[in-house]
């Protein structure tokens, strides 16, 4: 049972971050705005936990200005992708695996 628990990738330990993840997985690419709003979070929260994936290479960052507005989106990478189905089939052999 230890090999399970260990398999779980404590970047998404987070409940915050498995959000920010799961909504980026199903997208090609989403808005710090949009984000924000889909989880409620504050500006500042939400930037913490996408620093933390940032700082994993798990996200791509891309910024640019529409209009005269910045505007910051952000994408899963392959490794991001690769380490998040990880963590998920981590999650599905613990629940098989109860007792």
């Amino acid at each position: 049972m230890k090999k399970i628990i260990t398999n779980l990738n404590k970047a998404f330990d987070h409940r915050i971050r498995l959000g920010i993840m799961s909504i980026l997985l199903v997208n090609e690419w989403v808005e710090f705005k949009l984000l924000k709003e889909m989880l409620e979070l504050t500006d500042g929260n939400l930037a913490s936990h996408i620093s933390a994936l940032e700082k994993n290479e798990y996200l791509s960052i891309r910024k640019q200005f529409v209009g005269k507005k910045p505007q910051t989106s952000y994408a899963v990478t392959p490794l991001g992708r690769k380490a998040f189905n990880e963590h998920l089939d981590a999650l599905e052999a613990l629940l098989r695996n109860r007792e």
